[in-house]
């Protein structure tokens, strides 16, 4: 269980770091990082544990698991950013831009051996 929660804690480290950089370059604008960190908070550890359960408990192929979970992110964090975001003009697209460069940015970090 000890490499799960460092997983989790280096996994929500990254995201935030990233999406966060990445918001602010898109928005040129700190007022909705608040945000950004939050909705990461709520959204990051339960992929991680349903990616981890799945991992461990099923014969599924990952990948076939992690876009559901990833999709399912994408959308509750794309809520949040269309109810209490400030100058998003498109919320959910926002959201799958910010999550699809932390995911695409780990995926690179894991194949070249970094993570």
């Amino acid at each position: 269980m000890d490499g799960f929660f460092r997983a989790l804690a280096v996994s929500l480290s990254l995201t935030v770091l990233l999406e966060a950089g990445f918001a602010l370059a898109i928005q040129r604008s700190r007022r909705n990082l608040p945000l950004v960190l939050l909705v990461n908070v709520l959204t990051n550890p339960a992929v991680m544990l349903l990616y981890w359960l799945a991992a461990a408990y099923t014969s599924w192929n990952l990948i076939l698991a992690q876009i559901p979970l990833e999709a399912a992110a994408v959308l509750t964090e794309g809520f949040y950013y269309r109810r209490y975001g400030r100058g998003i003009k498109r919320p959910f697209l926002f959201s799958c831009a910010l999550n699809a460069f932390s995911f695409g940015a780990g995926a690179l970090l894991q194949l070249t051996g970094w993570l």
